[in-house]
């Protein structure tokens, strides 16, 4: 299995559902998975309440090389991901350098800041995108959407299709399928 590096900032006020999942399923595709709290404090009080203590703080990686860039909504954490330069920046560094970057719920609001949804499809947590939408981007209400290396997706519900859907994209519909073989999931 390929050796991937996968960057999880977390923010105060995250979606845990969405966090937790995107790591737990990357993980178990084999790919390391690096958290990074966006200051000092790695403790981090997800939005309904549960404590995530964080690998390390961006300041520590933001200049190390990751094949993928994944944020969890929720509120006010996307929020504080928009809000944060360091993170705009390494998005378009990775875009421009052809590396995915990706975003669940609230936080495709972070890839609208950066610039990198103009003239793309995209999906984010009704309300979000649909709403505000990037210049020339079609909002696509759709569980998980990718378009040009971005991957977009829903919401809490839809966390499990778009880590899966990241695992397959870095390592491979093999491996996404042993990994979904062992999460016991219906097909439906």
């Amino acid at each position: 299995m390929s050796s991937k590096r996968v960057l999880v900032p977390l923010a105060q006020g995250c979606e845990e559902l969405e966090a937790v999942t995107i790591m737990d399923i990357l993980a178990r595709g084999g790919v390391e998975v690096v958290s990074a709290s966006l200051d000092d404090n790695r403790e981090i009080h997800a939005s309904r309440g549960t404590v995530l203590l964080a690998a390390t703080t961006l300041d520590a990686v933001k200049d190390e090389a990751f094949d993928l860039v994944v944020l969890p909504g929720g509120l006010p954490g996307a929020d504080y991901l928009r809000d944060d330069p360091r993170i705009l920046e390494m998005l378009r560094r990775m875009h421009a350098a052809g590396k995915p970057v990706a975003a669940i719920c609230a936080a495709p609001q972070v890839l609208r800041e950066a610039g990198l949804l103009d003239g793309h499809r995209a999906t984010s947590y009704p309300g979000v995108l649909d709403q505000q939408p990037a210049r020339d981007m079609e909002y696509v209400p759709e569980p998980v959407v990718e378009d040009d290396n971005i991957v977009t997706s829903m919401g809490p519900g839809t966390a499990m299709d778009f880590a899966l859907h990241l695992v397959e994209k870095l390592q491979g519909r093999a491996v996404r399928e042993e990994v979904e073989a062992g999460l016991m999931r219906p097909k439906c």
